[in-house]
């Protein structure tokens, strides 16, 4: 029994001496309330216990707030400095052929994407398409209207965004290919060259179905898009 009192009193006087380890801990505390509680018999009701309680779980919530916030944060600076890796990526080459083979290659890389493809539109003869293809797997010259028709899915009279982000499979494999069985999602940047030019199209596919999603923000793709398309009218002029 002395035993125990010496460790009482050792214990008391540690609190007395540093009473916020006891108010900093967060168990210690709530299992002295709900001593506190039970010495009050159950016909009493504690405020003090239920507004501690109360402002827990406040805490809890805007622990988790706070995590969330920082995460999301953390994020979008990775994802801003995803873009601009592959925005520098994209100006160092100097001829188009070398352009396209870094966008399917050190740029996809960059962006974890499984595959890229530019599209663009054109009125070509068969041999100028035939001219242009040879430059790459990447570039698909299409007929007009096939850009709006592919981010429609064919409906007329649904109106396309610049950046149009989805979770599916592609129904064929016209524009990407044998890819096209593994595709689960897709990021489609629309492309304008300026006034008096057909429009063109960067997409983006993935394996993954969850790496594009529709509630996903899109000013980083669109920001992207808008360096592409001035880098592009460098080409096409």
């Amino acid at each position: 029994m002395s035993d125990i009192a010496v460790d009482l009193e050792e214990l008391k006087d540690k609190i007395i001496s540093e009473p916020d380890v006891i108010l900093d801990d967060r168990d210690i505390m709530r299992a002295l309330i709900s001593a506190n509680e039970k010495s009050l018999g159950g016909n009493i009701i504690d405020l003090r216990g239920i507004a501690m309680e109360r402002l827990e779980s406040r805490l809890d919530r805007l622990e988790d707030t706070h995590r969330s916030v920082i995460a999301a944060a953390y994020d979008n600076l990775a994802g801003t400095n995803q873009i601009h890796r592959a925005i520098l990526t994209l100006l160092d080459p100097v001829e188009f052929e070398a352009f396209l083979k870094g966008l399917g290659g050190e740029v996809a890389a960059i962006l974890r994407v499984d595959c890229i493809k530019l599209v663009l539109e054109s009125n070509a003869n068969s041999e100028g398409e035939i001219a242009v293809r040879r430059l790459g797997d990447v570039l698909n010259v299409v007929q007009p209207g096939f850009i709006e028709s592919y981010l429609t899915q064919g409906r007329d009279g649904i109106p396309t965004r610049p950046v149009t982000l989805r979770q599916l499979r592609p129904e064929s494999e016209f524009l990407y290919g044998e890819a096209a069985g593994w595709i689960n999602s897709e990021a489609l940047l629309k492309l304008d060259f300026g006034p008096g030019t057909l429009p063109g199209m960067l997409t983006l596919g993935s394996e993954d179905p969850h790496q594009f999603r529709p509630n996903q923000a899109t000013d980083l793709l669109a920001f992207f898009a808008g360096v592409f398309e001035r880098q592009m009218r460098r080409w096409l002029s």
